[in-house]
């Protein structure tokens, strides 16, 4: 996995997009369930209970570290994690003062 591949889930119609992605190697995961390069084949599954919070479109995923960044692209039912551990919406930074 790389930065500025195209991925998606599948238990739901949630894309994304990575924007950066830590050298741990963690598997990328969508509603509990690994995703899966976009154009190629998948199951349709169930999202794990819990994991089934949703992505919104054009937010932007990260870990608490900041090792991994996702953009989505098309969104869904699914929650967007690192195995099981859920990603949260990345915060935006604040401006600097004008004084």
């Amino acid at each position: 996995m790389k930065s500025g591949s195209r991925w998606r889930s599948q238990v739901c119609d949630t894309e994304v997009i990575v924007v950066r992605v830590g050298a741990s190697g963690a598997e990328l995961t969508c509603g509990g369930q690994p995703l899966v390069p976009v154009g190629a084949e998948r199951r349709q599954l169930e999202p794990l209970p819990g994991l089934d919070g949703g992505s919104k479109l054009g937010k932007r995923y990260t870990d608490d570290a900041g090792s991994v960044e996702l953009l989505v692209t098309k969104a869904g039912v699914g929650s967007l994690g690192i195995g099981t551990a859920p990603l949260e919406i990345k915060s935006a930074k604040p401006l600097p003062s004008s004084d």
